[in-house]
Parts: C-alpha cells; structure tokens; sequence
C-alpha cells in the first residue's frame, strides 16, 4: 500500500513537472523555436484545432519561424489566429509560407517574462507540495486504520520528502535555465 502512494505520488510530481516545462515553453526567449505556437488554436471546418494539426511549424533562423499549412485556404486563418493569440508577434505570409519574425525583446519584456517564469515555477513547486500533502494524508489514514505501524509511516513519509525535495530541485534548474535563456541578448 506505501508503495502504491509513493508510486502514485511520483506519477503526480512528474505532471506537474511535465506541465511546468510546457508552460515555460509557452514563456517567448528571443530565439525561434516551434513550440511558441504550440498554444496557438486555428479555426479548421467549424472546431478550433492545434496550429500544427493543419501545418507545419519549421525555425527558419535564430529569429523566424515558417508556417507551411496543408491547405492553401488555411493561410489568412492561421495568419490571423497568430495574430490574435497573446505571443505578441506579427507573421506575415508570402504565398503559401506564412512567416514569423521574433522580435527582439527589451530589458522590461525580459524582467516581464522572467517575472512570469518564476510565478509559473511557484505554482510548480505548490503543485509538487500538495503532492506531498496529500500522499501524507493517505500514509496517516492508513496508520489510523492500522495497517502499517509508525515505523513503516516514518519512513513513507520521508521517501515522500526526498521526492517532493528531488522534483523541486528540477524545478529550480528548469527555472534557472530559462531564465539563463530570457537574459541572453
């Protein structure tokens, strides 16, 4: 049963750490790189639909993406749908290839995206807590039933702590590395 929570409580802390990297993802460096779009949706025959479900995202260079859609009545939607999203950047398409440059972020946009980085890292590492929280929950719900002794719940509970302190040091060096990667001009 111990087992079952720890297992359980590390599947946990892995989400969290999974979603952690996608949203720092979604966080712009001044360098292209396809997933940017990732949270970009396009309208595709009356569903909204992830943009790379109807193109293709390629970096063309250190500071432009190229966006290759599959059907050439797609490029003013998917144009537009980059437009309105909240990543700021403004594509422009020739022909079938619609472009998107980067722009180049200023000193206040960094210390914004930074700002952003760190709250998403906060809310990662409450996440991981909670984890922590709730699997000790469930290790003093089994000692109160009796089924394990406090021995046994001791030392649950401090397997769950070096989980919960393994997962927030990852979350600390994601962290460190994208604000590595924001400072860089």
């Amino acid at each position: 049963m111990i087992n079952d929570i720890q297992k359980d409580a590390e599947s946990r802390m892995k989400k969290s750490l999974d979603a952690l990297h996608a949203n720092f993802n979604k966080i712009r460096t001044g360098r292209a790189h396809s997933s940017i779009l990732d949270s970009v949706t396009v309208e595709y025959y009356g569903s909204q639909v992830p943009l790379n479900q109807v193109a293709s995202v390629n970096v063309e260079d250190a500071r432009t993406l190229s966006v290759v859609p599959w059907e050439q009545n797609m490029v003013p939607k998917i144009e537009k749908a980059i437009m309105t999203s909240d990543l700021g950047l403004n594509p422009a398409s020739a022909g079938n290839v619609i472009r998107v440059p980067m722009p180049m972020l200023t000193e206040e946009t960094r210390k914004g995206y930074i700002k952003q980085a760190r709250a998403e890292a906060e809310n990662g590492r409450v996440a991981v807590r909670n984890v922590r929280r709730d699997a000790n929950n469930d290790i003093k719900a089994l000692l109160k039933e009796k089924e394990i002794s406090e021995d046994e719940q001791h030392r649950a509970e401090d397997a769950i702590q070096k989980l919960t302190d393994k997962y927030i040091a990852e979350i600390d060096k994601q962290l460190e590395a994208k604000e590595h990667d924001l400072m860089q001009v």
